[in-house]
């Protein structure tokens, strides 16, 4: 292994980026492109998500060693969830990483997809996964996971969701990677209650950038059920599009004003959290890029996170 990044967390701030593997061809086409981009930003790395049960696995690779391929330090890092997977199909996908160069990995458990009451493989929750990777692999990957400041949906409650995560750093984890979180005095007190545990790893925090109504409101509560910050609110509101953001064709005629006002205001509130985040000490600033560098090149350029030289 190269680096480590949780050692270079220990040392700077760092900034990374999330990318999806495009479900189209000519979306695959475009993602070289969008990369280089961002790699002028010089990020530590760039992390790569995949489908809802394991869909998609084939494009995360592709992706996964289109970034370990480029010509920078760019370090590619895959999600891997327990989504279906077995104790020795966890073991045969992770060895074919590791022999295209790609030893770090974001451990989870996944999302269930539509209609599933469990992970429906060997593993149930990503601590086991962790223990696993571990047990079969030991230092060969170096292993994020993921952390609720809300606390995860399906937990019973935020205190119990702090002590699996201190169960995900003795079971072998390196660094956390956070859910989305808008609230930031629930962020504050979750850092607080996180070292007050014992969980010491380093924490990089996940971004959405604010981009677009209806993918923020669904980002928000399809999956995390995020608190929206009145402020936050008061931006939905004030651009909101009639009759709803989610209608394909809204009868609002100043619709395409609103999303471009909408947005504007979004990247002012993307930026002023990254100041916050900052302020608070994280060790690092992950950015959801959602595929699109151009809005994520203007938050960080504005931000003043990475200056270029």
């Amino acid at each position: 292994m190269s680096k480590r990044l949780s050692e270079i967390m220990e040392e700077r701030t760092i900034l990374s980026f999330e990318v999806f593997p495009p479900k189209t061809d000519k979306g695959m086409e475009k993602l070289p492109d969008t990369l280089d981009h961002l790699y002028k930003y010089n990020p530590e790395y760039v992390s790569c998500t995949y489908g809802a049960g394991g869909t998609n696995v084939g494009k995360n690779m592709e992706v996964c060693k289109l970034i370990a391929d480029a010509d920078n330090d760019t370090i590619p890092v895959t999600h891997f969830t327990c989504i279906g997977n077995t104790r020795e199909g966890v073991k045969e996908q992770l060895q074919n990483y590791l022999d295209n160069g790609i030893d770090h990995m974001l451990a989870l458990r996944g999302d269930l997809p539509f209609g599933w009451t469990g992970t429906g493989g060997d593993f149930a929750y990503a601590t086991d996964l962790v223990a696993y990777v571990r047990k079969e692999f030991g230092d060969k990957f170096e292993i994020a996971v993921a952390g609720s400041p809300e606390g995860h949906i399906a937990c019973r409650s935020l205190e119990a969701d702090i002590t699996f995560l201190k169960q995900k750093q003795d079971n072998g984890a390196d660094y956390i990677m956070t859910q989305l979180c808008w609230d930031m005095e629930q962020f504050k007190y979750w850092l607080d209650a996180i070292r007050e545990a014992g969980i010491t790893m380093p924490i990089d925090v996940g971004i959405m950038p604010i981009l677009d109504m209806a993918a923020t409101i669904n980002m928000a509560l399809s999956r995390n059920g995020c608190v929206m910050p009145r402020e936050l609110c008061e931006i939905i509101s004030k651009n909101w599009i009639f009759p709803n953001p989610f209608d394909k064709e809204p009868f609002d005629a100043a619709a395409d004003e609103k999303k471009a006002a909408f947005k504007e205001a979004g990247k002012e509130y993307t930026i002023r959290q990254i100041d916050e985040y900052r302020a608070c000490g994280v060790n690092g600033i992950h950015l959801y890029a959602l595929n699109k560098w151009e809005d994520v090149s203007e938050i960080i350029d504005r931000s003043g996170i990475c200056t270029l030289v």
